[in-house]
């Protein structure tokens, strides 16, 4: 399954749907990943929960990446059948005041990779920082055994225009960082947070090998909803990566 998402990266066109890093709803998580694995989206990611993890596993085939600030929470997603991890996603604690520096971030890198040397690592770099430290963090980390980096942003931002106008506004930071740090580094950048079927080509034009979309799926109330905007994603990934 890996070797699926590898290969989705390097075509430039990988789609991780989020469900949320403290979304511990079971019912809302079960539609989000069949709304993924309906939708053609590569991977999905979860809370670092042992019963969330299994039910994944029943719904769906898809690598199961699972989110945690917390490193010896990903020795129990591995062992209920997590297929890779990832340090972050941050929105969530921002909005209660926690903030992840550039220290605590590699600090957690360095105690996740001293439990599990080999586990493919995703990690979130924080919008947080001022766009050159957060360049400098993604070289960091990539020393630190990071396979994939993560940008954010979406909660920074504050569009004026409604319509595409505004969704363009929403991007901006993330768009910002995937560029920046994509240069800079060797291994895949997912840009995260903030996006839509809009922005998301431009992630890729960016230099992101993916994008990861979350809030604009699981704050939808229906899965049928849910498939509709997995499925503009996936085909405004498909008309990106033809244009490259």
């Amino acid at each position: 399954m890996i070797s699926t998402l590898q290969t989705a990266l390097t075509q430039g066109r990988a789609l991780k749907i989020i469900s949320g890093l403290n979304n511990f709803d079971a019912n809302n998580v079960a539609m989000v990943i069949k709304a993924a694995d309906r939708g053609g989206a590569t991977f999905i990611d979860i809370a670092a929960d042992a019963d969330l993890i299994r039910m994944a596993k029943q719904l769906t085939s898809l690598p199961i990446c699972v989110s945690a600030v917390e490193p010896e929470k990903f020795v129990m997603a591995m062992e209920a059948g997590a297929d890779l991890i990832e340090i972050g996603n941050f929105d969530s604690f921002y909005a209660q005041g926690r903030r992840f520096e550039s220290e605590e971030v590699l600090a957690l890198t360095h105690a996740t990779r001293a439990l599990l040397p080999t586990v493919t690592l995703s990690v979130t770099v924080p919008h947080i920082l001022p766009l050159d430290q957060q360049v400098q963090l993604a070289e960091d980390l990539v020393k630190a055994g990071a396979n994939l980096i993560q940008t954010e942003g979406g909660t920074s931002s504050a569009p004026v225009h409604s319509g595409t106008l505004g969704l363009i506004e929403k991007a901006a930071p993330t768009l910002a960082a995937a560029y920046e740090i994509s240069r800079a580094i060797d291994i895949p950048v997912l840009c995260a947070s903030g996006l839509s079927s809009v922005t998301a080509p431009l992630a890729i034009a960016a230099g992101a090998s993916g994008v990861g979309v979350g809030s604009a799926i699981h704050k939808l109330d229906s899965e049928i909803a849910m498939i509709a905007v997995v499925r503009s994603l996936v085909e405004s990934l498909d008309r990106a990566s033809v244009n490259v």
